[in-house]
């Protein structure tokens, strides 16, 4: 039986890569994205999330644009990281097969949660502001989910936007705290997702020559040599990958309940997230965190992925 899962994005090289995870994994079922601003601004992560679904030949995935700007604070986005747009990649200028459906994102995922009710998983792998205005649309968005997995926070860990806080929590430190106060997430933090990469020698088996294989090897790579020296790592953290690859195998990542508080002052604190590990404060957890990660399964689930669907498209030659 297949799990539905909703993608709210804002691709974004590493949400390429998990869109496409989860397109190819037969326990799931992606039964819409709704798009957000993040990496870009959402008109781009829009164009780019349609483009994803023309070159993968997945039209049939409804697509629905969502918010603009964060609640409150100024917008800010991260195309000096994953490109001009939003994105790096060999892709299609997108087609009237993906135009974006006629309702809002936060909107599409309620009406989504509500005909699956009970049964959607929510993967949100960008900021949180369509997540919040679902969540104020209605009330009861929670009791609805299966899951809200969300991509975000540096619980124990540095933050990679300040010393602090995750880039998709400092976003939009509003509605992560909302959603993190209100909707029982399991989080997914750079705790578990900075690790999360594809070897070198395992980038190598991906040679294909079509768009296809140009834009996997794109999205893999798109870390430049300054952002693989800061992590200590070998190749790019592919974040958002590793939430939907928890989506379709619950031994991924090992997760802690908490209690759990985002910052939203600005300064310093903003978009931090705060576990309250001692349990000074005597509440009750809101949610889990993922404070571990089974990175062997899930390089070879990501790997193998795209092997297979590159052999099926571009005639990929692997080792």
């Amino acid at each position: 039986m297949t799990r539905p899962v909703l993608i709210d994005t804002d691709p974004g090289c590493d949400d390429a890569l998990a869109i496409l995870l989860a397109l190819e994994h037969p326990d799931l079922e992606v039964v819409g994205m709704s798009t957000v601003h993040g990496n870009a601004p959402v008109d781009a992560t829009t164009e780019n999330a349609r483009a994803i679904l023309e070159l993968l030949e997945r039209t049939d995935v409804p697509v629905a644009r969502g918010a603009d700007r964060p609640l409150l604070v100024d917008l800010e986005t991260a195309e000096h990281i994953h490109g001009e747009g939003g994105i790096k990649g060999d892709l299609p200028k997108p087609g009237p097969a993906t135009r974006p459906v006629d309702v809002h994102g936060a909107r599409f995922i309620v009406e989504q949660a509500r005909a699956h009710a009970g049964d959607l998983v929510l993967a949100a792998i960008g900021p949180l502001t369509n997540v919040a205005l679902a969540l104020a649309i209605e009330p009861d968005l929670p009791d609805l989910l299966d899951e809200l997995v969300v991509m975000g926070g540096a619980a124990f860990t540095r933050g990679n936007v300040t010393p602090l806080a995750e880039a998709n929590f400092h976003s939009d430190p509003h509605a992560a705290r909302r959603v993190v106060r209100d909707c029982s997430p399991t989080v997914v933090g750079l705790d578990v997702t900075r690790e999360a990469t594809l070897p070198p020698s395992r980038l190598e088996t991906l040679e294909a020559d079509g768009p296809l294989g140009r834009s996997v090897r794109e999205w893999l790579t798109y870390y430049e040599a300054e952002y693989l020296d800061r992590y200590d790592i070998e190749s790019a953290a592919i974040h958002d990958a590793l939430v939907l690859a928890a989506v379709a195998d619950e031994e991924m990542l090992e997760t802690e309940p908490y209690s759990m508080e985002v910052g939203a002052d600005d300064g310093l604190a903003r978009g931090a997230l705060v576990c309250d590990v001692e349990g000074v404060t005597g509440a009750e957890p809101n949610g889990r965190i993922a404070v571990d990660a089974d990175y062997d399964r899930f390089r070879d689930l990501l790997g193998t992925t795209l092997e297979r669907r590159l052999e099926r498209t571009d005639g990929c030659v692997s080792d």
